[in-house]
């Protein structure tokens, strides 16, 4: 049908030259009808087609690069994409958590759906705060149980944000390791001026017992959010460990 369809227009495209003025004004109305529908298709297609695709897991790493992981925030759609007046502490999906002492919360978060060519993550995650009567706010990130297989101290953890503000505020990240009874804590600040940022955790400043590792999580912590908006474009994690010298 599609061939036969081609084979018309373009017997008719090649006769417009020389066709009767009342049957080619029949025609242009025709061509405009189909075109209008061809150009709404292309539009969507062209759209949808240049959009990261769901589930990817495309992520750019160091080079030894042993493990590496997007959360699932990140990578696909979740259940509940956004919700507002975010209590104390509301779980967005499996493995992510916001927290904020907040007395009256005035804090909007949701999932949206990345659009940009340079994206890799399919979705990013936004926030919308306006009055913020709180002394803090963090989103809590659990790493899967399979970064600890193999987990040493001569590895270093990094950490990869993209990351977009209306006005600058002051972004913490900080890795907390599980091991025994024990939390080894290490902090750093996502240096700001740029949209593509990445921190490192070295492990072997740390106390971490490597036989007793148990879990790992993030927390990011955001400074003096009130009356701003934060989207987190992506956000990633990888894994590799430091040159034996």
């Amino acid at each position: 049908m599609h061939r036969r369809m081609q084979r018309r227009w373009e017997a008719l495209a090649e006769e417009a030259p020389t066709i009767e003025l009342h049957k080619l004004r029949t025609l242009r109305g025709q061509a405009r009808a189909v075109r209008r529908n061809l150009d709404r298709l292309l539009h969507q297609a062209e759209h949808r087609l240049a959009l990261p695709v769901i589930g990817s897991n495309a992520i750019r790493k160091q080079m030894g690069t042993d493990w590496a992981w997007r959360p699932d925030l990140w990578r696909g759609p979740i259940s509940v994409p956004g919700f507002s007046n975010v209590p104390g502490r509301a779980v967005v999906c499996d493995g992510a958590t916001v927290f904020h002492d907040c007395r009256r919360s005035e804090l909007t978060v949701r999932q949206i759906r990345n659009t940009r060519e340079a994206d890799l993550a399919p979705f990013g995650f936004r926030m919308d705060v306006f009055r913020f009567d709180g002394s803090f706010l963090s989103l809590a990130l659990d790493l899967p149980q399979d970064v600890t297989q193999g987990l040493r101290l001569r590895h270093i953890i990094r950490l990869d944000i993209i990351v977009e503000m209306e006005k600058p505020l002051e972004i913490f990240a900080r890795l907390n390791v599980k091991h025994g009874p024990n939390v080894e804590q290490i902090v750093r600040e996502l240096p700001l001026g740029n949209e593509e940022v990445a921190v490192e955790f070295d492990l072997a400043y740390t106390k971490v017992n490597e036989k007793r590792v148990e879990k790992l999580w993030v927390d990011l912590i955001f400074e003096g959010p009130e009356m701003n908006q934060i989207i987190l474009r992506d956000v990633t994690l990888s894994r590799r460990p430091r040159a034996e010298i």
